[in-house]
Protein backbone atom coordinates (compact mmCIF):
# COMPACT_ATOMS: atom_id res chain seq x y z
CA UNK A 1 0.00 0.00 0.00
CA UNK A 2 1.41 3.38 -1.04
CA UNK A 3 0.68 6.01 1.58
CA UNK A 4 0.46 9.75 0.94
CA UNK A 5 2.98 12.02 2.63
CA UNK A 6 1.38 13.30 5.89
CA UNK A 7 0.28 16.92 6.02
CA UNK A 8 1.52 18.44 9.27
CA UNK A 9 -0.41 21.23 10.96
CA UNK A 10 0.92 22.71 14.20
CA UNK A 11 -0.57 26.19 14.57
CA UNK A 12 0.49 28.70 17.17
CA UNK A 13 -1.93 30.82 19.22
CA UNK A 14 -2.27 33.36 16.40
CA UNK A 15 -3.74 30.62 14.17
CA UNK A 16 -6.06 28.91 16.66
CA UNK A 17 -9.75 29.15 15.94
CA UNK A 18 -12.49 29.50 18.53
CA UNK A 19 -15.44 29.01 16.18
CA UNK A 20 -16.82 26.68 13.56
CA UNK A 21 -17.58 28.80 10.51
CA UNK A 22 -16.57 32.35 9.77
CA UNK A 23 -13.01 31.54 8.80
CA UNK A 24 -11.12 30.34 5.73
CA UNK A 25 -8.96 27.19 5.72
CA UNK A 26 -5.38 27.04 6.97
CA UNK A 27 -4.70 24.37 4.34
CA UNK A 28 -6.52 22.47 1.60
CA UNK A 29 -5.88 18.73 1.16
CA UNK A 30 -7.17 16.05 -1.23
CA UNK A 31 -9.43 13.21 -0.03
CA UNK A 32 -7.41 10.35 1.37
CA UNK A 33 -4.95 12.64 3.14
CA UNK A 34 -3.19 11.87 6.40
CA UNK A 35 -3.13 14.84 8.80
CA UNK A 36 -0.68 15.05 11.69
CA UNK A 37 -2.10 17.69 14.04
CA UNK A 38 -1.12 19.28 17.31
CA UNK A 39 -3.95 20.63 19.44
CA UNK A 40 -3.96 22.68 22.63
CA UNK A 41 -6.16 21.94 25.64
CA UNK A 42 -9.41 23.79 26.32
CA UNK A 43 -7.56 26.24 28.58
CA UNK A 44 -5.14 27.23 25.83
CA UNK A 45 -2.29 25.80 27.92
CA UNK A 46 -2.71 28.52 30.55
CA UNK A 47 -3.65 26.21 33.44
CA UNK A 48 -0.32 24.78 34.60
CA UNK A 49 -0.99 23.99 38.25
CA UNK A 50 -3.77 23.70 40.81
CA UNK A 51 -3.47 27.40 41.72
CA UNK A 52 -4.16 28.51 38.13
CA UNK A 53 -7.90 29.05 38.35
CA UNK A 54 -9.32 29.31 34.82
CA UNK A 55 -11.26 32.47 35.76
CA UNK A 56 -7.94 34.15 36.49
CA UNK A 57 -5.66 32.84 33.74
CA UNK A 58 -8.10 32.40 30.83
CA UNK A 59 -9.99 35.10 28.95
CA UNK A 60 -13.55 34.41 27.78
CA UNK A 61 -14.44 33.73 24.96
CA UNK A 62 -10.93 32.52 24.15
CA UNK A 63 -11.50 29.01 25.48
CA UNK A 64 -11.49 25.66 23.68
CA UNK A 65 -9.16 26.49 20.76
CA UNK A 66 -9.32 24.19 17.75
CA UNK A 67 -6.76 23.37 15.07
CA UNK A 68 -8.00 24.15 11.58
CA UNK A 69 -10.03 24.58 9.62
CA UNK A 70 -8.82 22.17 6.97
CA UNK A 71 -10.58 22.17 3.60
CA UNK A 72 -10.94 18.91 1.69
CA UNK A 73 -10.78 19.43 -2.06
CA UNK A 74 -13.98 18.51 -3.87
CA UNK A 75 -16.17 18.49 -0.75
CA UNK A 76 -19.53 20.09 -1.55
CA UNK A 77 -22.67 20.69 0.51
CA UNK A 78 -24.53 17.42 1.03
CA UNK A 79 -21.44 15.20 0.87
CA UNK A 80 -20.03 13.09 3.70
CA UNK A 81 -16.69 14.05 5.26
CA UNK A 82 -15.16 11.00 6.94
CA UNK A 83 -12.57 11.57 9.68
CA UNK A 84 -10.77 8.48 10.98
CA UNK A 85 -8.74 8.84 14.17
CA UNK A 86 -5.49 6.96 13.71
CA UNK A 87 -3.68 8.04 16.87
CA UNK A 88 -4.40 10.40 19.78
CA UNK A 89 -1.45 10.89 22.17
CA UNK A 90 -1.07 13.41 25.02
CA UNK A 91 1.56 15.99 24.13
CA UNK A 92 2.53 16.78 27.73
CA UNK A 93 2.90 14.78 30.93
CA UNK A 94 0.11 16.60 32.80
CA UNK A 95 -3.58 17.22 32.26
CA UNK A 96 -6.01 19.36 34.23
CA UNK A 97 -9.65 19.34 35.22
CA UNK A 98 -11.73 21.85 37.13
CA UNK A 99 -15.07 22.79 38.56
CA UNK A 100 -16.59 26.15 37.72
CA UNK A 101 -19.09 28.30 39.65
CA UNK A 102 -21.79 28.22 36.94
CA UNK A 103 -20.87 25.34 34.64
CA UNK A 104 -21.49 21.61 34.86
CA UNK A 105 -24.37 19.20 35.40
CA UNK A 106 -24.71 19.55 39.19
CA UNK A 107 -24.66 23.30 39.71
CA UNK A 108 -26.76 26.35 38.98
CA UNK A 109 -26.13 27.88 35.56
CA UNK A 110 -27.33 30.96 33.72
CA UNK A 111 -30.13 28.79 32.31
CA UNK A 112 -30.93 27.13 35.64
CA UNK A 113 -31.12 29.92 38.20
CA UNK A 114 -30.82 28.94 41.88
CA UNK A 115 -30.46 30.90 45.11
CA UNK A 116 -27.83 28.64 46.64
CA UNK A 117 -24.15 29.68 46.39
CA UNK A 118 -22.26 28.65 43.25
CA UNK A 119 -19.77 25.78 43.30
CA UNK A 120 -16.19 26.47 44.30
CA UNK A 121 -13.77 26.86 41.43
CA UNK A 122 -11.12 24.17 41.92
CA UNK A 123 -8.40 22.63 39.74
CA UNK A 124 -7.09 19.06 39.76
CA UNK A 125 -3.75 18.10 38.20
CA UNK A 126 -3.31 14.65 36.64
CA UNK A 127 0.09 13.16 35.90
CA UNK A 128 -0.04 11.39 32.53
CA UNK A 129 2.21 8.39 31.91
CA UNK A 130 1.83 7.61 28.21
CA UNK A 131 4.30 4.70 28.27
CA UNK A 132 2.39 2.99 31.08
CA UNK A 133 -1.01 4.08 29.77
CA UNK A 134 -1.99 5.66 33.08
CA UNK A 135 -3.65 8.86 34.27
CA UNK A 136 -3.14 9.58 37.97
CA UNK A 137 -6.01 11.03 40.03
CA UNK A 138 -5.21 12.66 43.37
CA UNK A 139 -7.89 14.07 45.66
CA UNK A 140 -7.38 17.67 46.70
CA UNK A 141 -8.64 17.31 50.29
CA UNK A 142 -7.37 13.86 51.28
CA UNK A 143 -4.59 11.37 50.56
CA UNK A 144 -6.76 9.32 48.22
CA UNK A 145 -5.06 8.53 44.89
CA UNK A 146 -5.91 6.22 42.01
CA UNK A 147 -4.24 5.23 38.74
CA UNK A 148 -6.80 5.34 35.91
CA UNK A 149 -6.32 4.01 32.37
CA UNK A 150 -5.43 6.60 29.78
CA UNK A 151 -8.19 6.83 27.16
CA UNK A 152 -7.25 9.79 24.92
CA UNK A 153 -9.99 11.31 22.76
CA UNK A 154 -11.14 14.62 21.30
CA UNK A 155 -14.09 16.48 22.74
CA UNK A 156 -14.41 18.89 19.81
CA UNK A 157 -14.48 17.76 16.18
CA UNK A 158 -16.62 19.23 13.44
CA UNK A 159 -17.13 21.15 10.22
CA UNK A 160 -18.44 24.59 9.34
CA UNK A 161 -22.21 24.96 9.93
CA UNK A 162 -24.70 25.60 7.15
CA UNK A 163 -26.11 28.93 5.97
CA UNK A 164 -23.09 31.01 6.96
CA UNK A 165 -23.69 30.39 10.66
CA UNK A 166 -20.76 30.88 13.05
CA UNK A 167 -20.83 28.86 16.28
CA UNK A 168 -18.48 29.00 19.25
CA UNK A 169 -16.23 25.98 19.56
CA UNK A 170 -17.84 25.08 22.91
CA UNK A 171 -21.17 24.44 21.14
CA UNK A 172 -22.27 21.00 19.88
CA UNK A 173 -24.76 20.63 17.06
CA UNK A 174 -25.52 19.19 13.65
CA UNK A 175 -22.07 20.36 12.50
CA UNK A 176 -20.37 18.37 15.27
CA UNK A 177 -18.35 20.72 17.44
CA UNK A 178 -18.13 20.16 21.18
CA UNK A 179 -19.83 16.77 21.31
CA UNK A 180 -17.66 15.61 24.23
CA UNK A 181 -18.13 11.89 23.67
CA UNK A 182 -15.43 9.43 24.80
CA UNK A 183 -16.17 7.48 21.62
CA UNK A 184 -14.11 10.02 19.60
CA UNK A 185 -10.91 8.05 20.18
CA UNK A 186 -8.31 6.28 18.03
CA UNK A 187 -9.97 3.62 15.90
CA UNK A 188 -13.19 5.60 15.42
CA UNK A 189 -14.43 7.04 12.13
CA UNK A 190 -16.64 10.13 12.38
CA UNK A 191 -18.99 11.14 9.55
CA UNK A 192 -20.10 14.75 9.08
CA UNK A 193 -22.44 16.34 6.57
CA UNK A 194 -20.57 18.88 4.46
CA UNK A 195 -22.33 22.27 4.69
CA UNK A 196 -19.91 24.53 2.78
CA UNK A 197 -17.37 23.95 0.03
CA UNK A 198 -14.34 22.17 1.47
CA UNK A 199 -16.20 21.10 4.63
CA UNK A 200 -13.73 23.00 6.85
CA UNK A 201 -12.76 20.43 9.46
CA UNK A 202 -11.40 21.52 12.85
CA UNK A 203 -10.22 19.41 15.81
CA UNK A 204 -9.41 20.28 19.43
CA UNK A 205 -10.31 19.84 23.09
CA UNK A 206 -8.17 16.79 23.79
CA UNK A 207 -9.07 14.69 26.82
CA UNK A 208 -6.68 12.21 28.42
CA UNK A 209 -9.83 10.50 29.61
CA UNK A 210 -13.47 11.39 30.27
CA UNK A 211 -16.45 9.69 31.85
CA UNK A 212 -19.73 9.56 29.95
CA UNK A 213 -21.65 12.79 30.50
CA UNK A 214 -18.59 14.92 31.41
CA UNK A 215 -20.58 15.62 34.55
CA UNK A 216 -18.46 18.32 36.22
CA UNK A 217 -18.02 20.16 32.91
CA UNK A 218 -14.39 19.27 32.20
CA UNK A 219 -12.52 16.06 31.42
CA UNK A 220 -8.81 15.53 32.01
CA UNK A 221 -7.98 18.33 29.57
CA UNK A 222 -4.77 17.80 27.64
CA UNK A 223 -2.87 19.00 24.60
CA UNK A 224 -2.63 16.27 21.95
CA UNK A 225 -0.59 14.99 19.04
CA UNK A 226 -3.22 13.51 16.79
CA UNK A 227 -3.21 11.79 13.42
CA UNK A 228 -6.38 11.54 11.33
CA UNK A 229 -7.28 10.27 7.87
CA UNK A 230 -9.80 12.34 5.93
CA UNK A 231 -11.90 11.02 3.08
CA UNK A 232 -14.95 12.04 1.10
CA UNK A 233 -18.19 10.34 0.06
CA UNK A 234 -20.18 12.20 -2.58
CA UNK A 235 -23.77 12.82 -1.51
CA UNK A 236 -25.64 11.14 1.34
CA UNK A 237 -24.52 13.51 4.12
CA UNK A 238 -26.15 12.62 7.47
CA UNK A 239 -28.34 15.18 9.20
CA UNK A 240 -26.33 14.71 12.42
CA UNK A 241 -22.79 13.48 13.05
CA UNK A 242 -22.35 9.73 13.04
CA UNK A 243 -19.53 7.57 14.38
CA UNK A 244 -18.39 4.05 13.66
CA UNK A 245 -15.89 1.82 15.41
CA UNK A 246 -15.19 -1.88 15.07
CA UNK A 247 -18.16 -2.83 17.25
CA UNK A 248 -20.86 -0.16 16.92
CA UNK A 249 -22.64 2.28 14.66
CA UNK A 250 -23.31 5.46 16.63
CA UNK A 251 -25.69 8.34 15.99
CA UNK A 252 -25.55 11.64 17.86
CA UNK A 253 -28.06 14.31 18.81
CA UNK A 254 -27.48 17.64 20.54
CA UNK A 255 -30.26 19.75 22.07
CA UNK A 256 -31.92 20.90 25.26
CA UNK A 257 -33.81 19.39 27.02
CA UNK A 258 -31.85 16.16 27.26
CA UNK A 259 -34.75 14.02 26.06
CA UNK A 260 -34.76 15.88 22.75
CA UNK A 261 -31.06 15.08 22.27
CA UNK A 262 -32.00 11.46 23.03
CA UNK A 263 -34.81 11.54 20.46
CA UNK A 264 -32.59 13.05 17.73
CA UNK A 265 -29.93 10.37 18.16
CA UNK A 266 -32.45 7.52 18.29
CA UNK A 267 -34.35 8.86 15.27
CA UNK A 268 -31.15 8.97 13.22
CA UNK A 269 -30.10 5.46 14.28
CA UNK A 270 -33.51 3.99 13.44
CA UNK A 271 -33.40 5.53 9.97
CA UNK A 272 -29.77 4.46 9.42
CA UNK A 273 -30.62 0.89 10.49
CA UNK A 274 -33.66 0.76 8.20
CA UNK A 275 -31.53 1.96 5.27
CA UNK A 276 -28.70 -0.51 5.85
CA UNK A 277 -30.91 -3.57 6.41
CA UNK A 278 -33.72 -2.69 4.01
CA UNK A 279 -36.25 -2.70 6.84
CA UNK A 280 -39.60 -1.05 7.29
CA UNK A 281 -39.16 1.91 9.63
CA UNK A 282 -41.15 0.32 12.47
CA UNK A 283 -39.21 -2.95 12.14
CA UNK A 284 -35.99 -0.94 12.45
CA UNK A 285 -37.50 0.91 15.44
CA UNK A 286 -38.21 -2.42 17.09
CA UNK A 287 -34.70 -3.76 16.40
CA UNK A 288 -32.98 -0.65 17.76
CA UNK A 289 -35.26 -0.70 20.82
CA UNK A 290 -34.11 -4.22 21.73
CA UNK A 291 -30.41 -4.03 20.83
CA UNK A 292 -29.35 -0.40 21.20
CA UNK A 293 -27.44 1.50 23.88
CA UNK A 294 -27.92 5.15 24.82
CA UNK A 295 -25.00 6.71 26.74
CA UNK A 296 -24.79 10.41 27.45
CA UNK A 297 -21.92 12.26 25.80
CA UNK A 298 -22.23 15.56 27.68
CA UNK A 299 -24.77 17.10 30.05
CA UNK A 300 -22.87 20.34 30.62
CA UNK A 301 -22.39 22.19 27.33
CA UNK A 302 -24.53 24.89 25.75
CA UNK A 303 -26.57 21.99 24.36
CA UNK A 304 -26.49 18.42 25.66
CA UNK A 305 -25.38 15.47 23.53
CA UNK A 306 -26.74 11.92 23.55
CA UNK A 307 -25.56 8.88 21.64
CA UNK A 308 -27.50 5.97 20.15
CA UNK A 309 -25.38 2.85 19.58
CA UNK A 310 -26.23 -0.23 17.52
CA UNK A 311 -24.04 -3.36 17.76
CA UNK A 312 -22.64 -4.13 14.30
CA UNK A 313 -23.21 -7.81 15.04
CA UNK A 314 -26.87 -7.33 14.03
CA UNK A 315 -25.95 -6.00 10.58
CA UNK A 316 -24.86 -9.26 8.98
CA UNK A 317 -23.07 -8.39 5.75
CA UNK A 318 -24.41 -4.83 5.61
CA UNK A 319 -21.70 -2.15 5.83
CA UNK A 320 -22.08 1.56 6.49
CA UNK A 321 -20.75 3.72 3.65
CA UNK A 322 -19.73 0.59 1.71
CA UNK A 323 -17.15 -0.43 4.31
CA UNK A 324 -15.29 2.88 4.44
CA UNK A 325 -14.44 2.43 8.12
CA UNK A 326 -12.72 -0.89 7.43
CA UNK A 327 -10.73 0.59 4.55
CA UNK A 328 -9.61 3.55 6.66
CA UNK A 329 -8.66 1.19 9.50
CA UNK A 330 -6.44 -0.74 7.10
CA UNK A 331 -4.77 2.47 5.88
CA UNK A 332 -4.27 3.60 9.48
CA UNK A 333 -2.62 0.29 10.36
CA UNK A 334 -0.28 0.62 7.38
CA UNK A 335 0.63 4.16 8.39
CA UNK A 336 1.47 3.09 11.96
CA UNK A 337 3.61 0.20 10.68
CA UNK A 338 5.49 2.53 8.33
CA UNK A 339 6.80 4.87 10.99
Amino acid sequence: MTLPEPVRLSPGPEDWSYTFGGRGPLVTVPPGSILELTTEDCFGGKVRGVDDLPSRVCVFPYLNPVTGPVAVAGAEPGDVLAVHFVEVVPARDRGFSSTFPHFGALTATHRTAMLHPPLEERVWAYDLDVAAGLCHFRARNSDFALALPLDPMHGTVGVAPAAGEVLASITPGAHGGNLDTPEMRAGTTAYFRVNVDGGLLAVGDGHARQGEGEVCGTAVEAAMRTTVLVDLVKGGGPAWPRLENDDFLISTGSARPLEDAFRISQHDLVGWTAELLGLDLLDAYQLVSQTGLAPAANVCDTDYTMLAKLPKSVLGRARAYDGLHERLRATAAAYLRSR
